[in-house]
């Protein structure tokens, strides 16, 4: 049976922040409201810390900004791997970095976007315990779940990561997920999850209310 032990976390950091202006992976979290103290932490950091305690390995695939984020990689402790064209889309990403955590020894992956800002600690241990449950009773995945809107981590055992690994580079995860949807349970979380996933300033601001806008 998969355990916490095998467990990789898994942070997908190589796309280029186009509509953000600047690199999602740097970004203060949690961000700062006008006036108060910066975060010392950021997106990067805060999601490699939040899945440390529940995995083997972290692996951090970078793109472009490779060189810009090794130094946080490094200090907290996760190993980086490099999309050489991110131009192929995230599923490409996707693939590099389960097959690195193959090569590492884990068997399953707990899978998160870097904009996707960490869950709870608390919903963090739910997932993982609930995702040792599932795999006993031979489903593939659990991922978090709130008022029918789901989210990350994916928490993905060695039968799904296979498929991944399987399918053309040009395939979506989301539809892998759902033609093995009655191999995959979602998880109920008190975490907000419907702004997973920020793409722009006004999506990162609204984090905090009267958060000052981001500097050109």
């Amino acid at each position: 049976m998969t355990t916490a032990q095998h467990l990789c976390g898994l942070i997908l950091a190589a796309g280029e922040s186009s509509r953000m202006g600047t690199d999602k992976a740097l970004l203060p979290w949690p961000p700062a409201a006008s006036g108060s103290e910066s975060s010392r932490h950021t997106l990067l950091s805060a999601g490699i810390l939040a899945l440390e305690p529940h995995t083997r390995a972290i692996v951090v695939v970078a793109g472009k900004n490779a060189d810009s984020i090794s130094t946080i990689a490094g200090a907290c402790g996760a190993y980086m791997v490099r999309n050489p064209d991110p131009s192929r889309g995230q599923f490409s990403s996707l693939q590099i970095g389960l097959q690195a955590a193959l090569d590492r020894g884990c068997d399953s992956a707990m899978v998160t976007p870097v904009d996707c800002p960490p869950l709870a600690p608390s919903s963090l241990t739910s997932l993982r315990e609930a995702f040792e449950r599932a795999v006993a009773r031979d489903l593939w995945a659990v991922a978090p779940e709130n008022n029918g809107k789901h989210g990350h981590p994916l928490l993905a055992s060695w039968e799904l990561i296979r498929r991944f690994l399987d399918a053309p580079i040009a395939s979506n995860a989301r539809d892998i997920l759902h033609a093995h949807s009655d191999r995959i349970e979602y998880v109920a979380v008190p975490d907000d999850l419907t702004q997973a996933g920020m793409n722009t300033r006004e999506e990162y601001s609204s984090y905090v209310g009267g958060l000052t806008p981001l500097s050109n």
